[in-house]
């Protein structure tokens, strides 16, 4: 299936008409289909794009960049960060709750399904958006980094005040494309156990959006999350 059928958000449609057109889209599009007759690939197809579907470009107030989906069954579902419902929490998705629940002093979520955070108008996004199950990375190169730089790169112009939340180096690296007079840039450590993410409990991340949002006469996001 071609990536403008699964794309339905109509402002990111109208936004990304020409990107999609491009020969590397049609490449990746190609290289997808040929890796779906030999492999599991994650999230499901019609997730590739929840991201923006669930966010639409008018409702985007922060943007926060993962790195690639989970490859493991069922937790990717095209939200960075987020699993299904009824999946055990990954290691970083618990650090992120950890600063949660500290930084806003909310209790700590049971279930890590973030589209409650996405529909207030939070971006959670991937650098890749597609993964072979059980091997993290092994869409990497493949095209998803081109069309993702040009996406932050129609929000940085387009929009104004809007909460780039960057956690680790690969994060760190799309600070370039952004105007920082235009909005805010939060950098801290990624939250994955296997980094080094001293730094980044504490870093406040939640509670600075919304001062920021508030500050710039903008809705805060309300973050809290279900416990059951």
């Amino acid at each position: 299936m071609q990536f403008k059928e699964l794309l339905r958000d109509k402002s990111w449609k109208r936004l990304l008409s020409d990107e999609l057109k491009k020969p590397y889209i049609k490449e990746l599009e190609e290289f997808l289909e040929e890796e779906r007759k030999d492999f599991l690939i994650y999230p499901a197809e019609e997730n590739i794009f929840n991201a923006f579907n669930l966010t639409s470009f008018e409702n985007l107030k922060v943007v926060i960049i993962g790195q690639d989906p989970y490859h493991g069954a069922a937790q990717a579902h095209g939200l960075a960060f987020s699993v299904l419902d009824d999946t055990p929490l990954p290691p970083s998705l618990r650090n992120i709750f950890t600063e949660y629940t500290t930084d806003l002093h909310l209790p700590m979520p049971l279930y890590g399904d973030l589209s409650k955070w996405a529909k207030e108008g939070v971006f959670l996004i991937n650098a890749v958006l597609t993964v072979r199950a059980g091997e993290p990375t092994s869409h990497k190169n493949r095209g998803w980094e081109k069309f993702i730089k040009r996406v932050i790169e129609i929000i940085n112009e387009k929009k104004e005040n809007i909460v780039f939340i960057l956690w680790g180096a690969d994060a760190h690296k799309y600070a370039l494309l952004l105007d920082e007079q235009k909005h805010l840039i939060l950098r801290a450590p990624h939250p994955s156990p296997l980094s080094s993410y001293r730094g980044f409990f504490g870093s406040k991340p939640f509670s600075k959006t919304n001062d920021y949002l508030t500050c710039n006469h903008l809705k805060q996001i309300d973050w809290l999350l279900r416990k059951n």
